[in-house]
């Protein structure tokens, strides 16, 4: 399979990466086709899917199998009008449809738009009028269709609505006004291949950021997008037909492609599926244990969780290789994962915008807290305000050089909105919005978004700095630096801070102080949070991510 689309298909160092990874670019390149339905014909037998829930439910597909449901799912949405180019919104949770429903739509050449099943009606309405949704697939949960009933009368381009049951749930009444696709989906006539299908440069696949401030944009991805990810599952992932892995990550989140989707399968690799609705560090460490799991990657919140459960208790001896992306990996958590597990946490860096734009790699030394080194696929420098490159240990944003070509895996820009494409993508270069450092060994650091970083009485603080020496006391579960305004400092360094349970009883003054002092011992003392304040949850986006702007935003009205 990787023989189709790299001129090199391994690699034994830094330097050979960086020198000899280049792709076949095919012409009308589908991932549909081209992968998976290739795969079915090769490897009809192999393990492509293995879904379970919480449930105890337990689905397993091979990769012929799944070549048939995608098959019957395409002619099924082609039945009910759904055509190329059309756009679709699957808020499916991690039901097992949304994984045919994303390669079927790739096989019509419709536009797939995941979403969350956290979405309010005004949600649904912004994502309907601003992408010209036609269709929505569904789980027929009552919150996800009584939002999305209420937004009908604002959503005159939505022409379809399908609901999904749980497999445990088949005769469940479907709300008016939506098709049933299980009773449905079994009739599908034959499946017939459209003539013409797409082109690379089609658009394949859009998400609304999550963000952490403003509307969500729609990020818009061709279908050389899929193509990107090879490198994500198959040199960072390090995956192989042996592997079984599992992405934690919601259908609705740009993770989710990145894990449980393309990049695996490229590595010929079967996807483990785990359907909950609420996550908890012994559910998953549960199915570690029982399906033997080789391969994991999660956010740094999950693993921080992960750490606290009595090891004594599971048998994840299974694992033998993890990953962590979203958010910076705070070293402490990494050393004592491998302290419980002995399994070194590999970390990666990139956007809704991009594929793996930073990783470590097999053949890169893990430094823990380090986003890693760049992908080749991807011109990474860090420069300054001016457009100047940093020197090593000088901090700068991210950004991605454009040469004569778009780098396979960037997106295509912002949907319908080019005045917030040309602000990220201006003179040859993509702006990611993210700062970081880099060590004179060429690991890249973070340090915050661009807006999160703090100025206080002259110095620039990183909220990520701050956030590593305090995650190192035993009292802080998750905490969250943020920026004050100071008559004086201009601002000051405050931290949001969850306690562990052993510790809720001792939040005060005492516990402020010592925090502090804590603060100043692990870095340098004009870093640490003058004001302090407890809470029992941070607030975060649908991905998982810390969203400080709301910290920011709350105490700016107090």
């Amino acid at each position: 399979m990787l023989e189709r689309f790299l001129t090199q298909t391994s690699f034994v160092s830094e330097e050979d990466f960086e020198k000899n990874l280049h792709f076949k670019i095919p012409e009308n390149f589908n991932f549909a086709y081209n992968v998976m339905d290739a795969l079915a014909e090769e490897r009809p037998d192999k393990l492509a899917l293995l879904w379970t829930s919480e449930r105890g439910e337990e689905v397993r597909t091979t990769f012929k199998e799944f070549k048939e449901q995608t098959d019957r799912t395409a002619a099924y949405l082609m039945s009910l009008g759904i055509g190329r180019g059309d756009k679709v919104m699957l808020i499916l949770k991690r039901h097992y449809q949304w994984w045919l429903s994303m390669m079927a739509l790739c096989k019509i050449g419709a536009i797939a738009i995941p979403a969350t099943h956290m979405l309010t009606k005004q949600d649904i309405i912004y994502r309907n009028e601003s992408a010209s949704i036609k269709a929505i697939i569904c789980a027929n949960d009552e919150y996800v269709t009584t939002q999305i009933q209420s937004a009908m009368s604002e959503s005159p381009s939505v022409k379809l609505l399908v609901a999904v049951n749980s497999m445990s749930e088949y005769d469940k009444p479907i709300p008016e006004g939506f098709h049933d696709w299980h009773k449905e989906w079994i009739n599908a006539p034959e499946f017939k291949r459209p003539e013409n299908v797409n082109t690379n440069e089609d658009t394949m696949l859009m998400y609304f950021t999550s963000g952490t401030s403003g509307e969500p944009k729609m990020v818009a991805h061709d279908y050389l997008y899929a193509l990107g990810h090879l490198t994500t599952g198959v040199f960072w992932h390090n995956l192989n037909e042996n592997s079984l892995h599992l992405t934690v990550a919601d259908t609705g989140w740009g993770k989710a492609v990145w894990g449980k989707l393309y990049g695996q399968w490229f590595a010929g690799a079967a996807v483990f599926v785990y359907d909950h609705e609420k996550f908890t560090a012994e559910k998953i460490m549960r199915q570690i244990e029982k399906y033997h799991i080789t391969s994991f990657c999660a956010p740094p919140t999950i693993y921080r969780f992960i750490i606290r459960e009595d090891f004594s208790k599971y048998d994840l001896s299974s694992l033998e290789w993890c990953t962590t992306a979203g958010e910076a990996m705070n070293p402490s958590v990494a050393d004592k994962f491998k302290e419980l597990t002995g399994v070194t946490i590999y970390e990666g860096f990139g956007q809704t915008e991009t594929t793996m734009t930073l990783g470590t790699f097999p053949w890169v030394e893990p430094r823990p807290g380090s986003m890693g080194k760049p992908n080749p696929q991807y011109d990474v420098r860090l420069l300054r305000p001016d457009g100047t490159e940093c020197e090593d240990g000088e901090k700068g944003e991210i950004c991605i050089l454009i040469g004569d070509e778009k780098p396979l895996g960037l997106f295509k820009g912002y949907y319908r909105d080019e005045e917030r494409t040309k602000e990220a993508w201006h003179d040859g270069v993509y702006h990611t919005g993210d700062m970081a450092w880099r060590d004179q060994d060429s690991y890249f650091w973070f340090v915050g978004r661009t807006d999160d970083v703090i100025k206080s009485s002259g110095y620039r603080i990183g909220p990520f700095e701050v956030e590593n020496a305090l995650m190192l006391h035993p009292a802080v579960v998750e905490c969250a630096i943020t920026g004050v305004p100071d008559p004086i400092r201009g601002m000051v360094v405050k931290a949001t801070v969850v306690l562990s349970d052993e510790y809720k009883d001792k939040a005060g003054d005492d516990l402020i102080k010592e925090l502090q002092d804590h603060v100043k011992h692990e870095t340098a003392p004009y870093k640490y949070p003058r004001i302090i304040e407890f809470v029992d949850e941070l607030p975060k986006t649908i991905s998982g991510k810390i969203r400080r702007v709301e910290i920011r935003q709350k105490d700016n009205k107090q």
